[in-house]
């Protein structure tokens, strides 16, 4: 999901729950995602087949696998930047089918996806970004002059301390390090207030210090979000994990805590290697 600001569509135009759909078998209330079934098909490749995958509300779940094991085609569908072949993806008990909607529909829903390469506005300050990134109504008058509410101001500020840059807030986004962008384009979702949290190869081309400055952060939204975390480094993977999923040729090869991932053969031949 980009974290240009999203702007909720008017009451008529919301969309409407899919009441019609049966509630998946074996469904749980603390569901935040479940993933049912799912096909991609790209002329005749086979990126995904039948995948299903459940995430609890407030859960840390890391997705690796070798590259090609859709792992990018898996979050496309979430997010609706792909139309799966066949299959659904239902949000929470509100029974949404996301492969019916668009991605602004999505991400209203409350889905936000953070890709490898940051995009954050580079031109404005760390405070700007996060104001502009604000959930809520925002025309061009109101983003340029409307000032913003105490309730606005207080959620800027927890951000801003939640991501480590309290101290920058003045500063302008592109002067920031490369870990610092990454922290502001996850501050930037939070400001768009998401129950689920897609996260793409987060420390790519960060320093020590940073990756485990993103350990932290990651482990901190836990709880309050469910926290989907795509990445290849394993030390990190097992510094974060608690749950883990292992795609391989489109389909769910493992799934468990990560001291059982280690052992498993399967992922040790086509995956982690000896």
């Amino acid at each position: 999901m980009s974290t240009m600001p999203v702007t909720p569509p008017e009451e008529d135009d919301r969309p409407t729950p899919i009441s019609h759909l049966p509630i998946p078998e074996g469904a749980r209330p603390n569901l935040a995602l479940w993933v049912e079934n799912l096909s991609v098909s790209f002329d005749g490749f086979k990126a995904l087949t039948d995948v299903t995958l459940t995430l609890e509300k407030g859960e840390l779940r890391c997705l690796i696998g070798p590259n090609g094991a859709g792992k990018t085609t898996l979050m496309d569908c979430i997010t609706g930047k792909t139309r799966p072949s066949s299959g659904a993806v239902y949000l929470e008990s509100r029974l949404y089918d996301l492969t019916k909607l668009s991605e602004v529909r999505i991400a209203q829903l409350g889905i936000g996806r953070k890709f490898q390469r940051p995009t954050v506005f580079q031109g404005h300050t760390v405070y700007e970004n996060c104001e502009l990134a604000l959930a809520g109504k925002k025309g061009v008058f109101r983003t340029l002059f409307a000032r913003l509410s105490a309730a606005e101001r207080t959620r800027i500020d927890e951000i801003l301390e939640l991501i480590g840059l309290q101290d920058h807030a003045k500063r302008q986004a592109g002067l920031l390090a490369h870990g610092q962008k990454q922290w502001l384009e996850i501050g930037m979702l939070l400001a768009q207030a998401p129950s689920v949290l897609l996260v793409d190869e987060p420390i790519a081309g960060m320093t020590h210090a940073e990756t485990e400055r993103t350990a932290e952060l990651l482990l901190s939204l836990a709880g309050s979000h469910t926290v989907v975390v795509v990445e290849h480094d394993m030390e990190f993977v097992r510094s974060i994990a608690r749950r883990v999923t292992v795609l391989h040729q489109g389909k769910v090869l493992a799934e468990g805590p990560m001291a059982q991932i280690q052992k498993d053969p399967r992922v040790v031949e086509v995956y982690l290697g000896a």
